[in-house]
């Protein structure tokens, strides 16, 4: 069967994107591959040999290739082989196709290992200030190639993205009791208490004194809606109702960093994590507790059916990681990466 030019490239580059579905034509990259390496050599047997192959496969794949094209390719003599005009018009065509696939076909193997694709992260305010710097910069160190969309979201719109498939993976507060979705802990922290600067002013020894829970009592608190991370809040709940009263919340916000500026213009007091200490938020002063804290756990979330590689090259990456169990020694870390950088 004879075919022009222009369908048998068609045909090619078609079966080469389509990962060599099965099509109409008989014609196999190895055909071309094969006609490369005689055109290159002009010699059967040298051709033969850097292929690793015997000399009768080859030769029966070359007429096989000829025979599909319906035009000779090769001059055979008993003492030479030249490319015929057909064949001279053909390698340049050929080489840039086989060229092609081998490019789709070390990109195939990139992105089935995770190293080539998108990875969409949705990441909670307060992860900026301890595991997110040091996960970004280790993983896109690793994985340059593939491209990284952050969105910044409370724990509860995150879940959400992530059973809607928005985002591939999420740095969220404990606890995730959704059953399509997975969780890992990846870090721990204390809480601190934040108060207006102001009220130590006279006395600075106060401002690193840890502070007794009870003596909160009765104060105005700014503290997010449960529903933006129920977790966090029920344990602010209970680390007060452990020293004999209930927070009395005059101010909401669903950003951490608007919590501690809330408090910075006396609009009240806040319980959040350690690593928020990070912020340089003028007017607050961050004060230890007395009374041992329960521990604010941050961790990675995920779709159990979400099955892509680059997912679980990040999720690899993430929990392999030695993460330091104090938040102040990830903070020089994240330091020490960010002047890297």
């Amino acid at each position: 069967m004879s075919i022009s030019l222009t369908r048998l490239f068609d045909s090619v580059q078609y079966n080469i994107i389509m990962l060599l579905i099965p099509i109409e034509y008989h014609l196999e990259i190895r055909h071309l591959r094969y006609f490369v390496a005689v055109a290159e050599h002009l010699h059967f047997s040298k051709a033969a040999e850097y292929l690793h192959i015997s000399q009768p496969p080859l030769t029966r794949q070359i007429q096989q290739l000829e025979e599909e094209l319906g035009v000779s390719l090769l001059a055979r003599t008993n003492r030479r082989v030249e490319l015929t005009p057909e064949g001279k018009l053909f390698l340049d065509e050929i080489k840039q196709i086989v060229s092609r696939f081998d490019a789709l076909k070390q990109r195939a193997s990139e992105a089935a290992r995770g190293q080539l694709g998108k990875l969409s992260i949705g990441f909670i305010s307060v992860a900026d200030y301890h595991v997110l710097p040091l996960l970004l910069n280790e993983f896109q160190s690793r994985f340059p190639y593939v491209t990284l969309n952050l969105r910044e979201a409370t724990t509860d719109i995150q879940l959400s993205a992530l059973r809607d498939g928005d985002i591939d993976i999420g740095i969220v507060l404990a606890p995730v009791t959704d059953p399509t979705l997975a969780f890992r802990p990846l870090f721990r922290e204390e809480l601190v208490a934040v108060l207006p600067a102001g009220e130590t002013a006279q006395h600075k020894s106060n401002r690193v004194q840890p502070l007794a829970i009870k003596s909160l009592a009765g104060r105005s608190f700014v503290m997010f809606p449960r529903a933006s991370a129920p977790g966090l809040y029920d344990l602010i709940v209970a680390v007060c109702a452990s020293a004999g009263f209930t927070p009395r919340v005059t101010q909401e916000a669903i950003q951490m960093q608007t919590i501690i500026s809330l408090v910075s213009v006396g609009m009240g007091v806040a319980l959040v994590p350690a690593s928020l200490t990070n912020l340089g938020r003028a007017g607050v002063i961050y004060r230890p507790l007395k009374e041992k804290s329960p521990l604010v756990i941050t961790g990675l979330a995920w779709k159990n059916s979400n099955a892509s590689a680059t997912l679980r090259a990040f999720l690899d990456l993430a929990l392999a990681l030695k993460l330091p169990r104090d938040w102040r020694t990830l903070t020089k870390q994240n330091s020490r990466t960010t002047n890297k950088l």
